[in-house]
């Protein structure tokens, strides 16, 4: 965790310096408990913002290959990541997901499942979902866009601007009875959904009709919420198939 706060300080004054960001929403952020943050994700920039700004304990799915490249491998482990093969249901990800919200911390992760190439929303995969239902912890959608140009910005030695938006938490209710796949992935598309509408609409791509997005098993979640960003201040400037986990 020391390693985490010293690192989330690191973060915080490297995106002064590189990004014009913004950020709405932070206080839907439940303050404790466990939470499952899922976002949209286009270049590893992405999770790097959400990771930094959420001023909790956070633990987040990454690629098992990241873990292979030696110096990335360490720094990962340190800051408190675990890996997850991408392509195939890992239970041994999703254990420790769950392990990780039976602690009370947060799980953050993309159910895309990669990142995307057309800088749009893809089809989200179910193992998030499921995670959710298991652990009966909130999930919070969170947006954010403008960071697929940061590459760009960057050898031009301009500042990047980035929005990200943080939308109200909820929790899936199931019902009775044995959860179906159908289920199970109408879960996902509602999740999706939530994060398709706090993006503009040229980022929707797969969710781009919000008009088809349902709700009926979601439900909103209250907590307990901070009252401003880390440092206080305001952006200035039991059913499974192959694929259904992200890397």
């Amino acid at each position: 965790m020391y390693f985490q706060r010293l690192a989330n300080r690191v973060l915080r004054f490297l995106m002064f310096l590189l990004l014009d960001y913004e950020v709405e929403g932070l206080e839907n952020l439940p303050l404790e408990g466990p939470l499952i943050t899922v976002q949209n994700h286009m270049i590893s920039v992405d999770t790097v913002l959400g990771a930094a700004l959420i001023d909790r304990q956070v633990m987040g799915m990454s690629k098992v290959e990241n873990y292979r490249l030696p110096l990335v491998g360490i720094v990962f482990r340190m800051y408190g990541t675990f890996p997850v093969r991408r392509g195939e249901v890992d239970r041994t990800a999703l254990r420790t997901a769950l392990k990780v919200l039976k602690q009370g911390k947060v799980v953050m992760a993309a159910p895309e499942g990669t990142r995307s190439k057309t800088n749009t929303l893809q089809k989200g995969k179910d193992g998030l979902s499921y995670v959710a239902v298991k652990a009966g912890a909130p999930v919070i959608p969170i947006a954010i866009w403008g960071q697929e140009k940061f590459w760009e910005q960057l050898r031009r030695l301009r500042r990047t601007k980035v929005k990200m938006v943080m939308g109200k938490p909820f929790i899936f209710e199931p019902g009775e009875g044995k959860l179906s796949r159908e289920q199970l992935t109408q879960m996902t598309h509602e999740m999706m959904y939530r994060i398709a509408a706090l993006l503009p609409p040229e980022y929707r791509g797969y969710y781009s009709d919000l008009s088809a997005a349902t709700e009926e098993y979601l439900r909103p979640y209250d907590g307990r919420r901070p009252k401003t960003a880390p440092g206080g201040r305001r952006g200035s400037r039991t059913v499974f198939s192959k694929g259904d986990v992200r890397g």
